[in-house]
């Protein structure tokens, strides 16, 4: 009878283990709660007591099983006050602490000391005030410490000499004093450290100098350490050596002097340059940039700028530490996915070219965000500075119309049906239709084609890439693929125009009815511009010889097709003012769509007449 017990209570307990693992973490949810009420965010979040909160809230990482919280990143969502006492220091499972860039003070939370798995804090950006008197010894796990940007005072704390694996240590921009501690020399583990601009002095440890200077910027040498430089000797001529000898020799050594001095200012300008470039240039394994963002910024408030409702919970420095590919190269910069930390994908556009100062880029920003249309790719983010300029966007697993459309044309390729097609043009017309409603009517794409067309959640066209002509420097001559879609006066005034986005958006589809790029070559190397080639195409009655060979298995579409290539050859005419406006075309595209779907619906129907028993 014990026996039976003590088996049913293993398996009580095994089943409450297994069906627990999946549960919410509840004590981890109720501290954040409370730490939210606390704080009072300027920027929405969605966090709810009833929503789950390992797979709904924004800036939260579950581990697994979805027990416990792991990560906590809540950057530039407007935190305000102290971090309060027993809410995140109850997240006894959290490895990383993000609270960047928001506007928390006071002491340093030293309840933060309890989270024994803390592997990276980041709190930089703040208003924490206060000397550092935490014992950093409890972090055993720390691999990178980010407190800059605050009002730190006191000394720099000869703890953190216990944290062996601490890779990353940056406390710039505070009020720190003091020396700073030999102790450290043992760290390592230490790829990177930024004590600049506090109120530190000298003399600075040896094991400090393998650093760059950059790193302990402002911290001067204590003068009592030093002896003065000897006097330089006299120069006296040399016994036995005639003027005009003694004369040759000072001559040549001042030229040596020279050309050394020149040859290290040279490696200095070149070695600052090749740093610049490699802190902006993305790395071959996909990361956006190394190590030191942190030293590079220009200035406190230099971050990514999120647009209200935006879910997405990271900063710059979490975005350029990230894994990138790159998606392709356009028009206007270079297209990334990057995969945060948390797994989550963006794209980020990556611009070449801007023109616009950053009140004009700011100003365009607003506009282009401002839009949102089921049709339009949302802008999520922005960011400038004088080196880098980016914008970032939901990541688009399905690829873009083009890749669809284009790639993999070999056996296994998986054709893009004939109703797909239809809700692409119909979708990108009204994105487009959207766009030109824009700042009172004036707002132009400028930049349409099928690389910059993806497919929404119901597979209608979604348009992306808007509105950058307006902050770019003027259009480059058209080369390769751009080319195609350009219209007539943009190739000779380098500038688009609603009308120009209407011709665009006719070679797209043109694309959709050949399945042909806008500009191609044939078997032979010859080069095939699309719209005259459909052009001498239909002059010769030939008309069925343009349709994609993939639509030919497709029954009683013609009709449809060949309304949507008399739509598509009335906005690449030649003279602007004689396309149709993109409202228009919305109509039109629509009413052949709506045809095709009240075609299917209707055999439908009378079968469903014809079975249904007569009244009697």
């Amino acid at each position: 009878m014990e026996a039976w017990r003590l088996s049913l209570w293993t398996l009580f307990s095994l089943y409450l283990i297994i069906s627990g693992a999946k549960a919410d973490p509840s004590q981890d949810k109720r501290a954040l709660l409370e730490f939210l009420t606390i704080t009072r965010p300027t920027r929405s979040l969605n966090w709810n007591e009833t929503t789950p909160l390992c797979k709904n809230w924004t800036g939260v990482t579950c581990n697994r099983n979805e027990s416990r919280i792991i990560a906590l990143r809540l950057p530039a969502i407007g935190l305000n006050g102290q971090i309060p006492p027993n809410t995140i220091s109850r997240l006894s499972a959290l490895r990383v602490l993000s609270l960047r860039s928001n506007r928390l003070s006071g002491p340093f939370p030293m309840g933060l000391a309890g989270l024994k798995d803390l592997g990276f804090l980041y709190l930089e950006d703040n208003d924490f005030s206060g000397p550092l008197l935490l014992d950093f010894f409890v972090w055993k796990k720390l691999v990178s410490l980010n407190l800059s940007n605050n009002r730190f005072n006191g000394t720099v704390p000869v703890s953190l000499s216990g944290l062996k694996r601490l890779q990353s240590l940056n406390l710039a921009n505070n009020s720190l004093s003091g020396v700073v501690p030999d102790e450290l020399s043992g760290l390592s583990s230490l790829k990177e450290i930024d004590l600049s601009n506090n109120n530190l002095h000298g003399p600075l440890p040896s094991w400090l100098r393998r650093f760059p200077t950059s790193s302990y910027q402002g911290i001067g040498d204590d003068v009592t350490h030093f002896q003065p430089p000897p006097e330089p000797p006299t120069r006296k001529k040399p016994k036995g050596v005639t003027k005009t000898v003694f004369l040759l020799i000072v001559i040549s050594v001042s030229i040596l002097l020279l050309a050394v001095l020149a040859f290290v200012f040279a490696l200095c300008y070149l070695r600052r340059k090749l740093t610049i470039v490699k802190d902006h240039k993305l790395q071959k394994k996909g990361g956006m940039s190394p190590e030191k963002f942190d030293s590079r910024m220009e200035e406190a408030n230099n971050r990514l700028s999120f647009f209200e409702g935006c879910s997405y919970s990271f900063d710059l420095e979490d975005l350029l530490r990230a894994s990138a590919e790159i998606l392709g190269k356009g028009t206007f910069g270079t297209t990334y996915k990057a995969v945060l930390e948390d797994a989550t994908s963006v794209a980020v556009k990556r611009l070449k070219d801007v023109a616009a100062g950053k009140r004009d880029f700011e100003q365009q920003m607003e506009i282009i965000g401002g839009i949102k249309h089921e049709n339009v790719v949302e802008l999520k983010a922005y960011y400038y500075s004088k080196d880098e300029k980016l914008m970032v966007y939901d990541y688009f697993s399905s690829g873009s119309v083009a890749s669809l459309l284009h790639g993999n044309r070999g056996e296994n390729r998986v054709p893009l049906d004939w109703e797909t097609r239809m809700k692409i043009a119909i979708g990108a017309a009204k994105g487009i239709a959207r766009i030109h409603k824009e700042n009172n009517g004036k707002l132009v794409h400028g930049n349409i084609k099928s690389s910059n067309i993806f497919l929404n959640s119901e597979r209608y066209g979604c348009v992306s890439d808007l509105g950058l002509t307006a902050v770019m420097s003027a259009l480059a001559p058209p080369i390769s693929r751009q080319a195609g879609y350009r219209a007539p006066e943009v190739t000779d005034t380098r500038k688009s125009s609603q009308l120009s986005d209407v011709y665009s958006f006719g070679v797209v589809l043109l694309e959709l009815l050949t399945g042909k790029s806008p500009i191609h070559t044939t078997a032979g190397d010859e080069i095939i511009h699309l719209v005259r080639w459909v052009h001498s195409v239909v002059r010769e009655e030939w008309t069925a010889e343009v349709f994609d060979v993939e639509l030919l298995r497709y029954t009683n579409i013609e009709e449809e097709m060949v309304e949507m290539l008399q739509i598509a050859m009335s906005c690449v005419v030649k003279a602007p003012d004689q396309r149709p406006k993109m409202s228009d075309l919305v109509r039109l595209v629509e009413s052949v769509g709506n045809r095709r779907a009240s075609l299917e619906t209707k055999p439908e129907k009378e079968a469903s007449e014809t079975s249904t028993p007569s009244e009697t």
